[in-house]
Formats: structure tokens, sequence, C-alpha cells
């Protein structure tokens, strides 16, 4: 079979791999679609002393069982299902809380949780050799199109599930970067909360598909942005701002328009800093504000997340790619030509 290998700092090779051998708790997926995502740029550009050079690139993935393991009895051969992009043990005690996307044994303080793509194989492949535990089935949702619901949809709804507490009786909420995760956060609040959602995009098309993905009011990241967003809350701030971008401008703009006792998550992995002060020289942040750092999902998120995209209150855009045409869609994506989502079709 074919895989999209990672072979050294910004290097990709499709390579011909044997196709992986399956345990008894496991299924082997026939890759329909794989998702590309800009922590694949990130990955891809990793400096020579990352550890995990030679794993087939692929985080979001969807497909067909292909063959399954003597003890799998959750799914049958044919079914469609979705890859999960959160590998977690399901036994240490945040598992057992629910907090999957923090586990004990599959993760640590320093090291992201067990995902595809990044420590083990993932889903730019043919096939992918999946704990049947770890996928989750798809029902009448096509897997041509739900690879990326593993992350650009996951990861929204974790982010938007944490901090829903603060999004009911007219607030306010601010969405910055409507890319691959922003476009589904848009989305997401829009169908679960009545906040007002505004939107900060460089992108004059972008900025459009956000008004009719469910935003009130679309901004471009110009000097006015804080000043203008004040003005709307009547110097006050928003409820929760969710960062989709991470850089030193995207974060400052979060700090300058959060309210007291807001929210903000920080999801993009560009290589901006959000400072804390411990006394009041200098802190911009006003009373109260939670931070997080947002990193996938848990089970219950991507249930969710399936749920809005059946009912259609959801749904993901995609282009597509043939998976030999796997380094035109990095470039593209980077380059920021795609609107939505980027999948690769093997």
């Amino acid at each position: 079979m074919r895989a999209l290998k990672l072979v050294g700092p910004g290097q990709l090779e499709l390579q011909e791999v044997p196709v992986p051998e399956i345990g008894d708790d496991d299924i082997l997926v026939k890759v329909a679609a794989a998702g590309l995502c800009h922590s694949d740029l990130h990955i891809l550009h990793q400096g020579a002393q990352w550890p995990f050079f030679g794993t087939t690139m692929g985080h979001e993935t969807s497909g067909h069982v292909e063959a399954k393991g003597a003890n799998v009895t959750k799914f049958d051969v044919g079914d469609p299902v979705l890859v999960r992009a959160v590998w977690a043990c399901g036994e240490c005690r945040p598992c057992r809380l629910g907090r999957e996307n923090a586990c004990a044994v599959n993760g640590s303080r320093s090291m992201f949780p067990l995902t595809p793509g990044l420590a083990v194989d993932g889903g730019m492949a043919d096939y992918i050799r999946v704990a049947a535990q770890h996928a989750d089935p798809l029902g009448e949702i096509d897997p041509d199109t739900a690879a990326p619901l593993a992350d650009a949809g996951l990861t929204p709804m974790h982010a938007i599930k944490s901090s829903r507490h603060l999004l009911d009786d007219g607030a306010t909420a601010v969405v910055i970067g409507f890319g691959g995760l922003g476009h589904m956060a848009v989305q997401i609040l829009a169908a679960d909360t009545d906040a007002t959602i505004i939107v900060i995009e460089p992108d004059e098309a972008k900025r459009a598909a956000a008004l009719k993905a469910g935003a009130a009011v679309t901004l471009a990241p110009d000097a006015d942005v804080v000043a203008t967003i004040l003005d709307r809350t009547d110097g006050y701030g928003v409820d929760v701002v969710y960062d989709f971008v991470g850089a030193q401008g995207t974060l400052d703009t979060a700090a300058a328009v959060v309210a007291p006792e807001g929210a903000v998550r920080v999801v993009g992995l560009a290589d901006g800093a959000l400072t804390v002060y411990a006394s009041l020289e200098g802190e911009r942040l006003p009373w109260g504000v939670d931070v997080q750092r947002a990193y996938g999902g848990t089970s219950v998120d991507q249930t969710d997340v399936l749920r809005l995209v059946a009912n259609g209150s959801i749904a993901v855009e995609t282009v597509t790619y043939p998976l030999t045409e796997a380094r035109q869609a990095f470039d593209d994506l980077e380059a920021g030509r795609i609107q939505g989502r980027a999948v690769l079709i093997p």
C-alpha cells in the first residue's frame, strides 16, 4: 500500500509499505479521506531532533472497516468509521473522569496525547490500523468528507464546551481565524449557543463565508479591531475569545478584548505568547480570565460533533486532492489558498 511518510525536516515521501497487520482488538480501515491541518505544517517544519521521522502523516481519517480482530463486536466489515485523533488508554484517572485528551498513560505534561500521524502511523495512506475503541461509527455521514471532523470538528467543540457556561444570555464570542477549525467553530457556536459571534479574519472571501456560517459581524485584523469590539460591548469586553491562529498579534487582541471573568481558548500553533503577570504592573488581562491551551477533545465531544453533522446543523467545507498530490496540498495550505479543510483522497 501507499503511505505518506515524514522522512526529515520538510521532507515528505509517498512510499510503498506493507498493509498493517491487526490484532484481536483492532480494525483495519480502508481510508476514504485524510484531512490536512495546520498542525501538520507545524510537524513538517520540525527540526532534525524531531523523534518521529518515518511516521505516516495524518490525524484526521475516515473510511470503511476492511477487516476486524477476533474481539471486535462494535463494527462489521464495510462499516463507515471516523478514526479518533486522541488515542487515550481509557483506564487512567483522567480517562475515567471523561478527560481522555489529558490521558496520563498516553500523554504527559511535556508530550501531547498519543495521536495518529504524530507518534504512530496516521491516515495519509491506503489503510490504517486502529484499536476499535479509537473509532466511531459514521452512520449515514459520508466518509469521503468526514475526515476533518476528527480534529477540525472535535477541537473547536471541546474548546466551546469548556467555556459553554459563559455563552448564554446575550453573550458575545470572538473567533480569530476562519480557517479549517475556525469555520467549524462558528457553525458550532451558531448551532449550540445564543452568543453573538464576531469573526476576525484578514481574507475578504473568508469573512463573507463567515457571515453565511453564522457570524453576526466580521472584522479585518487592522489597527481599529480592538476599539471596534470594545465599542460594541460598551468597553466591557467579550465573554470568550477563541484564537485559532496563536500568533503574537492575535493573542494580544484576545487579551485586549476579553471581559473580566471571561475566557480565552488558545488553539492555534503560531509562535505567540500570552503572559500572565502576578502584579498589577503591566497586566493586560482583566481579573478572573480563564486561559486554556486546547488540544483535541473527548469521546463525548466527538459524539456531539457527529450529532450536529447528522442533523444538518454543521458541515465541513473541503477541498480535495489525490494522495499523490499531497505536497501540493501542503503548499496550498501553507500559502493560505484553502478555504475550509484540505482532504487527501487515496
